[in-house]
């Protein structure tokens, strides 16, 4: 990489696919808007510390996962938000049988991708949702590209396996 961009221009590369996937990590809109805010409180606290040659899309997603996993933490269990996600799929699917059906399969889904742990699920979430590369994944994920791998490998393999039970 060259220069390290202005931190406004950091912010408003990746805001979206930033939310995008702290609302897959934490299924609720609100908590991934505030935990949004969080990653860049943090990241203007330590961006004049950053090296100019880093990778900064790598290190915002490392933020990102560490605030996620805090929300998570204070969280002891999947708790009523991810039923009211479950029920808003539900309430816009059209009344038509095949979609009705569809939609919960998509909770099923959902519920399975919440039960992984964090690891694995952030893992997933960076491999198949925001398309990092397995490298990337190491850097937010502070672990080396084999374990990033393993980890997207084991989500992949027990979502497998928990789907295959529930049909």
């Amino acid at each position: 990489m060259s220069e390290k961009p202005n931190f406004e221009m950091l912010v408003e590369r990746h805001s979206r696919e930033l939310f995008a996937y702290l609302w897959r990590l934490l299924g609720d809109e609100a908590e991934s808007e505030d935990c949004l805010q969080d990653v860049y409180l943090r990241a203007y606290k330590a961006y004049a510390r950053l090296d100019d040659n880093a990778n900064t899309r790598a290190w915002l997603y490392r933020i990102a996962t560490n605030c996620a996993y805090t929300q998570l933490k204070k969280r002891s269990r999947i708790d009523g938000r991810s039923t009211e996600f479950i029920e808003g799929l539900a309430s816009r699917a059209p009344s038509v049988d095949s979609q009705v059906e569809q939609s919960a399969q998509l909770a099923q889904i959902f519920q399975a991708v919440m039960a992984l742990p964090h690891k694995q699920r952030a893992a997933l979430m960076l491999r198949k949702y925001q398309e990092l590369d397995y490298e990337q994944i190491a850097l937010a994920l502070d672990c080396s590209p084999a374990s990033a791998r393993a980890n997207v490998y084991q989500a992949l393999k027990k979502l497998r396996v928990g789907l295959a039970e529930e049909v």
